[in-house]
């Protein structure tokens, strides 16, 4: 076999470097082996799977795909150099169809001759589901989407059984027996209205012949239950269920918060170097995920490819695709660091333009060696380097798709209640800016007579609390403090917001 790829990591570094400059052809003084080195591994959340830190995005050249690419070519690049995470949706075109044709070449579609059941159970295969109801018949709700690529669908189950087709079936609505998903997410979910559907049927009493959220009926296709009557034959098609986003954090830590049914283990969520130029999901979403035991899962690392000058906006044909490698004032190797130094971050999902049996060409290559690293690798000041050159990209505008920056905010829902001769406060979480949140502050009259430590809180049910003797007076107030020392202030009952007050 051809002597392919670099033999070590820190060869690759340097080779990447080289081939940002531009100088495509292999230098001397490196070697080079058959095989790639073994890929690392993490613990996905709660679960006992362990994945390689480098998933391979269902997007890229499998869904838009260019002339003179072969997207099963990139699916079965990824397989070779141990990639076991793998990722698709109903509303990503005819990549569903090319992860089957590149499954039929692996012997990983159940029922035909050669099906290696062994093999199929070492990967961890996602689709995702951008309807919220759980069966047909639904009403139409401001701000609450539903959508998929299938002309037939017409609910999150129809979704499922449409991905179970395409990814190891017909096409047409059959898939073997044997067929399932091992996560199946609910699709970029945008506002709290679609959260309130999604939950329909599990904080609502469930009525089989009315409709119901999307999330309670996908869960008797992981239990092998029928209670919504959606599933008679008692299927078990998914091995686990959870969510994904890249838009407001309050609503991605509203969805897990309302979660005390045991149903998420999985979170995907955009992040990258210019995360903290909006509202930032690393201070605020990913402790809160997890804190829950979420396995959790990175994506839009180059924001689509915006880093490197391509415009904004979703890849809405091939000629979207970036198809280079990194550039000089902004290696992608940095990038995908940056991401996976993230203790909070099991495995990074990026869609692939372009491959190249040249390493120094080719995306996936690059990717996979940029992706060996454990976390808390880098220095806070090497993490500082990377922002501000990803800042330097359009100005920081990169992230099209996340929500702009709040500032730090206060405590919500702050209460106050006389139980017997103690007065209670209680208050959901605030959100951070720059640096993550530190503590509270309880404030009687203007001055502070208590501190409770600010920790992801996991479920909205349990609020922050803070009890104290009996007080008459009920000008009571609420303030963050982050660890930059910034303080927010709140009353009881809504009262206007200051944020960033002074010390």
């Amino acid at each position: 076999m051809k002597a392919t790829y670099p033999s070590s990591r820190r060869d690759f570094i340097k080779l990447s470097t080289i081939a940002a400059a531009g100088t495509l052809l292999r230098p001397v003084g490196y070697t080079y082996a058959a095989e790639a080195p073994a890929p690392l591994l993490r613990k996905f959340g709660k679960t006992n799977h362990l994945v390689t830190t480098l998933g391979l995005g269902g997007q890229g050249s499998i869904q838009w795909t260019p002339d003179g690419v072969d997207p099963v070519a990139i699916i079965l690049k990824a397989f070779e150099l141990g990639v076991n995470f793998f990722d698709t949706s109903n509303m990503y075109g005819s990549s569903q169809t090319n992860y089957n044709a590149a499954f039929k070449k692996l012997n990983l579609i159940p029922g035909e001759d050669g099906y290696d059941r062994s093999f199929r159970e070492s990967i961890f295969l996602t689709s995702k589901t951008l309807m919220r109801w759980g069966k047909p018949g639904w009403e139409e709700i401001d701000n609450v989407r539903n959508g998929s690529n299938g002309e037939d669908v017409q609910c999150a189950v129809d979704d499922l059984k449409r991905s179970l087709s395409q990814l190891f079936g017909d096409g047409k609505g059959n898939y073997p027996e044997g067929a399932y998903l091992d996560f199946m997410l609910i699709h970029s979910i945008t506002s709290f209205e679609e959260v309130d559907v999604l939950y329909k049927g599990l904080e609502t009493p469930l009525k089989p012949d009315e409709n119901f959220g999307a999330l309670v009926a996908l869960r008797d296709f992981r239990d092998g239950t029928n209670l919504t009557g959606t599933n008679p034959k008692k299927e078990k098609l998914i091995k686990h269920l959870g969510f994904s986003s890249h838009d407001n954090p309050a609503v991605m830590v509203d969805m897990i918060q309302r979660d005390e049914f045991g149903i998420h283990e999985a979170m995907l969520v955009a992040l990258n170097a210019n995360d903290k130029l909006y509202f930032n999901m690393q201070n605020n979403v990913l402790p809160v995920a997890r804190a829950k035991g979420l396995g959790i899962i990175g994506m839009k690392v180059f924001a689509n490819g915006v880093m490197y000058g391509e415009k904004e906006g979703f890849s809405r044909t091939s000629s979207d695709i970036y198809r280079k490698v990194g550039s000089p004032d902004l290696p992608s190797h940095e990038l995908i660091e940056y991401v996976l130094n993230s203790p909070n971050m099991d495995t990074l999902i990026i869609g692939i333009g372009q491959i190249d049996d040249e390493p120094l060409k080719c995306q996936l290559t690059q990717n996979y060696y940029a992706s060996q690293v454990k976390p808390n690798s880098l220095s806070n000041e090497e993490l500082l380097k990377i922002e501000e050159k990803a800042a330097r990209m359009k100005n920081g505008r990169t992230n099209y798709f996340q929500m702009e920056k709040n500032g730090l905010s206060a405590p919500r829902d702050v209460k106050v209640e006389t139980l017997g001769e103690k007065t209670r406060v209680t208050w959901q979480t605030a959100f951070a800016e720059d640096v993550p949140l530190s503590h509270y502050e309880v404030l009687l009259n203007g001055k502070k007579i208590g501190e409770v430590k600010h920790q992801p809180q996991i479920l909205k049910s349990k609020p922050f609390v803070f009890e104290t003797d009996k007080l008459t007076d009920t000008d009571i107030a609420v303030r963050t403090v982050d660890e930059n020392g910034d303080r927010s202030y709140v009353q009881p009952k809504g009262s206007t917001i200051n944020t960033k007050a002074s010390n």
